[in-house]
């Protein structure tokens, strides 16, 4: 009887040994999204993080004036229900629904929008996104004068600010703040030349004097300073969303830049999500918001994002059931997959852009020369075909070819010959005395194998030697911003549907601009661009500002994306669509 108990346990416990239940598996009935999304984020600070992973998170908890169609085309209502557009294309008139709450229970209000967009227009918060803003009347003037940009001279007296303008030609200058409590100090001997100071005092302008203002509750009215065709797409992306007044103040002030009021437990945001947990480096939760007006349309209970970064390892917990989307597919596995026919892989339409971003103020790299020698020596078709594989297009500009109907005229040769030739015009004959050089790319295998095939381009067609640095997402963001770097791997999903979010990029005094590049001309073109409501002549001007940017190749395009990842048949409600924005009130899970 005894060996008979002992047998029976033995079967038990190969029984519990078995094949365990897998996440995806679990799920169904939980209503549980498991989301590979490729890195640790920054952080969830809207105003301030710029970047894919911090894109679908926020899209998951907060919510704007407009959502995306899920199904592509014209936005969908989100805080506002509805709204209208004056005859001259200028004023838009918001009406927010009445429902709409924060996760605290506040009512979501137009007055939240305002304060929300003075933030993010005020300097000191360093936001990469206030240009998102520029076409708000009096936005770009209240963000360029506070910040000191331009010719003007910033002085604060008795805790006022002024505004000096320069009269003379012979110096540009950013900001110099002098604290006195009664009359101006001498003034440094380098700016002796101001003449007529003290009769050009401006004093700083009020916010009231941007076109935002909260009629009353539940009616935004929004005044442009021209007609804007993608206003209402530019208004789905989280830069423009509302954030919780009370509860940013409450752990620090206007321009706090330490994220304490993100953390879970802080954290009060308007959408279909709330932030249950982060635990660093491992998953970050979401859970169904039964505040969210649109909480009936909610059938998810919760969201588990995954940052991981190692695209093999992604795969195999894909495989293992342990995710239902990953972030990519790993560049060995892609042409593999496509040949077995993997019902799981997807490979879409992807509005954006890979590309390299230069330095422009690097001594050796402000030559343009130098420039279009390096983009010139990359073979853009053998990248695409040997390197990443999976249905990419080599990128003979920044914006990519049909992007709203747009077709950019330009092309970037792959002409060794005449690399070297610019090359040597700049002084730096077959490589020679040629500084070693950096390419900055953040951790991710496709990235890192990317650059080791441009680094042997270069060496080959150009004789020179090229380093390659990894750094973490976080790290690799503050170089970018810092300018600490001379070549680093970038890409670019527009923001919205149309040209502008690509080519307003390298306008002078963007956040997004890392470049150092600064085009007079370039900038006059888009601004003729986004003051005319005839879309033929539009995008003429588009074009000659794409000209333009290739031609002084402040950035190197190298292929235009196509979102390749892996799917479960479980995810219904999950629409492609060309910037991956995928709402999650749309999404569930279910089995056939």
């Amino acid at each position: 009887m005894k060996f008979k108990h002992l047998y029976i346990a033995f079967l038990i416990v190969l029984v519990g040994c078995g094949k365990s239940i897998s996440p995806v598996d679990s799920a169904l009935d939980k209503q549980i999204l498991h989301f590979g999304n490729g890195t640790e984020p920054q952080g969830l600070d809207p105003h301030i993080v710029t970047g894919v992973p911090e894109h679908h998170l926020l899209i998951s908890m907060c919510e704007g004036l407009t959502i995306s169609n899920p199904k592509g085309g014209d936005n969908l209502p989100g805080v506002a229900k509805s709204w209208s557009i004056s005859p001259d294309g200028k004023t838009y008139t918001f009406f927010l629904n009445e429902n709409a709450k924060w996760s605290n229970g506040d009512p979501v209000i137009a007055e939240d929008f305002v304060w929300s967009w003075m933030r993010i227009l005020t300097p000191s918060l360093g936001s990469q996104y206030p240009d998102m803003l520029y076409y708000v009347k009096g936005a770009k003037e209240y963000h360029s004068w506070v910040s000191g940009e331009g010719e003007g001279l910033k002085i604060q007296l008795q805790q006022q600010q002024y505004q000096f303008r320069v009269l003379s030609n012979k110096k540009k200058f950013s900001e110099l703040t002098v604290n006195e409590t009664d009359e101006l100090v001498e003034l440094p001997q380098e700016i002796f030349f101001l003449q007529n100071a003290i009769a050009n005092l401006k004093p700083r302008p009020s916010f009231d004097s941007v076109g935002v203002k909260a009629i009353d509750d539940h009616t935004l009215r929004v005044i442009l300073n021209n007609p804007t065709p993608f206003f209402i797409k530019l208004l789905s992306h989280y830069s423009t969303y509302p954030v919780h007044k009370n509860t940013i103040l409450q752990h620090g002030t206007i321009d706090d830049r330490n994220g304490q009021w993100t953390r879970p437990g802080n954290f009060v945001c308007n959408g279909p999500m709330n932030l249950k947990s982060w635990e660093l480096n491992k998953q970050i939760t979401v859970e169904k918001n039964p505040l969210y007006w649109d909480a009936k349309k909610v059938r998810l209970n919760e969201i588990r994002f995954y940052p991981v970064s190692n695209e093999s390892t992604e795969d195999r917990m894909f495989r293992a059931g342990q995710l239902h989307v990953t972030n990519v597919v790993p560049l060995e596995k892609c042409p593999v997959y496509i040949e077995k026919k993997n019902p799981n892989l997807r490979i879409e339409p992807y509005m954006g852009t890979y590309f390299y971003r230069v330095n422009t103020k690097h001594p050796v790299l402000k030559d343009k020369r130098i420039r279009l020698a390096l983009a010139y020596a990359i073979n853009r078709e053998q990248i695409v075909k040997k390197v990443s594989k999976c249905g990419q297009h080599a990128a003979y500009s920044f914006t990519p070819p049909g992007s709203a109907g747009y077709e950019p005229q330009t092309n970037i040769p792959y002409d060794p010959e005449l690399a070297r030739s610019l090359l040597a015009e700049a002084g730096y004959a077959n490589g020679d005395n040629f500084p070693i050089l950096e390419i900055l790319f953040n951790t991710q295998e496709g990235h890192r194998k990317i650059a080791l095939a441009i680094q042997q381009m270069w060496q080959e067609n150009l004789g020179i030697s090229i380093q390659l640095v990894n750094q973490d997402w976080k790290v690799y963001l503050a170089r970018e911003m810092t300018g600490d770097f001379q070549i680093s791997r970038a890409g670019w999903i527009g923001d919205y549907e149309d040209p502008n979010t690509f080519l307003d990029l390298l306008r002078l005094n963007r956040g997004n601009n890392k470049t150092g590049w600064e085009n007079v001309e370039y900038d006059q073109l888009l601004e003729l661009a986004n003051s005319t409501n005839d879309q033929v002549l539009r995008y003429e001007y588009l074009n000659q500002a794409e000209k333009l940017l290739i031609s002084e190749m402040p950035i190197i395009p190298i292929y235009t994306y196509v979102r390749q990842y892996q799917i479960s048949s479980d995810v219904k409600g999950w629409y492609p669509n060309i910037i991956d924005t995928h709402h999650p009130k749309y999404i569930y899970l279910e089995r056939e």
